[in-house]
């Protein structure tokens, strides 16, 4: 990417965020992504090849629960309350595949 962003890509990628922007503001997003990504690219100049890649600095664990069956409400009175359903299920609106307003 060579650390450039075009201001076509950032309105694309809000348009799939549903980040609505004006035009003020995609401009100053392309200019702060470019910089980020110029910085980037100068990061990996760095040798890193006797670097152990890690998922943390520290030797963390997750501490989890076992999972356990509990009581539940029950599918009726979950969506008793809901805006919108059908067939006893939640009913909420298409998300995929439209454009943005």
């Amino acid at each position: 990417m060579e650390g450039r962003i075009s201001l076509e890509q950032v309105r694309h990628t809000a348009l799939l965020a549903r980040m609505f922007l004006e035009e003020e503001e995609a401009q100053r997003f392309t200019e702060q992504l470019s910089k980020i990504f110029a910085y980037m690219e100068k990061l990996n100049e760095l040798d890193t090849e006797e670097v152990e890649p890690l998922a943390h600095v520290l030797p963390l664990s997750n501490v989890l629960r076992p999972d356990q069956v509990g009581p539940s409400i029950g599918a009726e009175l979950a969506v008793r309350e809901a805006a919108d359903k059908k067939n006893g299920f939640f009913k909420v609106p298409k998300v995929l595949g439209e454009s943005a307003p």
